[in-house]
């Protein structure tokens, strides 16, 4: 049975509670376990529930900010925040269509009313555990990630050890048409589950690219060496028909031996995000200990065209994001798992950060090349889960390259990276620590921008709306677009 829950009323917590719908944040089993993204750890001891967005005010030069206090810069507004009503699991990723916004919870997923940005409200939450539950849509269908060992493909399924053949992981399919009423009509089992996946349109039909990985020879539907991603097709007239059509090879020398050759780098045994530009045929891979620049002009077979490795500064290779003339790549190394303090003086700035790379060259010739490092600027405290994350182009146009993005409890970052080797923040959001003894989890799992304004989910505090306010960025704002999956880049103008 597929439990919705439609928020009407302020009990609503309570009664889903006596209906015994709610569950607590399930541990993970299996090749999830591996994971570097903190499906592991419960979300931090703060406050969940936040009142609505306070003024705020700019940080001093070196300042941590108080206790959950809000901080931002001149140019970015908070305008609403939306607190969990009935998911209590982690808030993860995000997809926007039309009016709505979707957002990812390691228990299920929630649907948002966003035509007024000043006051979004919470449509339909559906439980639905299985982390990370990374979400797109397309249509009147929306794909859900499950990279969690469980013991069949249903929503009422609990965590199974993935050394157990009948354990299952991989895509489930909604059908969305009725926003108050999803429902779950297909589900398609991916080796070593979908720890992300993206959306890659087509004609007739819709392609997944599944990134997972973490392979053991204890897991029956996980064997090592897992070098590739699994695709899946999805026919438009009929996605019940669903199904795995291919698992292309993308690391035939079998990729980034890891430690103990390269210490501090993890194995590439798959990879963790694809970013797709369709309007160039091209992707770009995130994946574990290399990033990989691949044509996909033929969706069933991508190509890989150049691959590259950071050594000395990289620890996971973890998503990506062309610039608007596709001859840059943002890549995020995501040290620490996502659970950790990294931004801080003792990390430095070129560890946790982004990788800023030129695509060179034309064709089966062009290659990434290496140009510099972002990382914000604002040192966190030792309490606070910190380190580069998922985020989006600011679509500026005009030559400019700018980009929102998540920083965890690092908060919201907007940053300009025109010039490639010299990339620079221009506004910032963030929270002070949800706590101040010890280490806590929360903060901005996902950073977009939508239609004029930022999107983001916080691990804890639920969806926060802002604006942004800058003559460097005014012009996005007349970009209209109908969807947007992050991962599934449009051409903006």
């Amino acid at each position: 049975m597929l439990h919705t829950v439609r928020v009407r009323h302020r009990s609503l917590g309570a009664a889903l509670a006596a209906a015994g719908l709610l569950t607590t944040l399930l541990a993970t089993a299996g090749p999830a376990a591996a994971s570097p993204d903190p499906g592991d750890s419960s979300p931090g001891a703060g406050s969940r529930l936040s009142a609505d967005p306070a003024p705020g005010r700019e940080l001093a030069p070196g300042e941590i900010p108080g206790q959950d206090e809000i901080v931002h810069s001149a140019n970015v507004k908070p305008l609403a925040n939306v607190p969990d009503a009935g998911l209590k699991g982690i808030n993860t990723d995000l997809a926007f269509q039309g009016d709505y916004a979707y957002a990812g919870n390691y228990d299920g997923f929630t649907i948002y009313d966003i035509a007024d940005p000043k006051t979004p409200k919470i449509v339909t939450q559906v439980l639905c555990p299985g982390g990370q539950n990374d979400v797109s849509v397309s249509g009147d269908l929306l794909f859900l990630s499950t990279d969690s060992s469980r013991n069949d493909d249903s929503c009422n399924s609990v965590s199974q050890p993935a050394t157990e053949k009948s354990s299952w992981e991989g895509i489930k399919i909604f059908d969305i048409k009725d926003k108050k009423n999803p429902k779950y009509i297909k589900s398609v089992e991916t080796a070593c589950g979908s720890h992300t996946h993206t959306l890659v349109p087509g004609g007739r039909d819709i392609y997944l690219y599944v990134s997972s990985y973490s392979p053991s020879e204890a897991f029956p539907d996980c064997q090592p060496p897992h070098d590739g991603i699994s695709v899946v097709k999805v026919p438009k007239k009929d996605p019940t028909k669903a199904a795995v059509v291919g698992f292309p090879v993308l690391f035939p020398d079998g990729g980034n031996p890891g430690a103990p050759t390269n210490p501090g780098v993890s194995k590439t045994t798959g990879c963790h995000d694809i970013t797709v530009l369709p309007s160039e045929d091209l992707a770009a891979g995130a994946c574990m200990g290399d990033g990989i620049l691949f044509d996909i002009s033929e969706p069933e077979h991508p190509r890989v065209i150049d691959r590259v490795q950071d050594n000395v500064n990289f620890a996971f290779w973890h998503s990506a994001t062309f610039n608007e003339d596709a001859d840059k790549v943002v890549f995020t190394d995501e040290l620490g798992g996502g659970g950790a303090a990294t931004c801080n003086e003792a990390t430095g700035p070129n560890r946790g950060a982004d990788g800023i790379y030129d695509i060179t060259g034309t064709g089966d010739q062009r290659k990434l090349v290496f140009r510099g490092y972002y990382k914000i600027p604002r040192h966190q405290a030792d309490t606070e889960n910190c380190v580069a994350h998922n985020g989006s182009l600011v679509p500026v146009g005009d030559g400019r390259d700018i980009m929102v993005q998540a920083w965890y409890q690092g908060g919201v970052s907007v940053w300009d990276f025109t010039d490639s080797a010299q990339p620079r923040e221009i506004g910032y959001f963030e929270r002070g620590p949800l706590t101040t003894d010890r280490l806590g989890l929360g903060g901005s799992w996902s950073a977009y921008y939508y239609n004029g304004h930022i999107y983001s989910n916080d691990i804890v505090k639920g969806l926060d709306v802002l604006r942004l306010d800058d003559r460097r960025t005014d012009s996005a704002k007349r970009v209209r677009m109908d969807r947007l999956n992050v991962q599934t880049q449009p051409e903006y103008h």
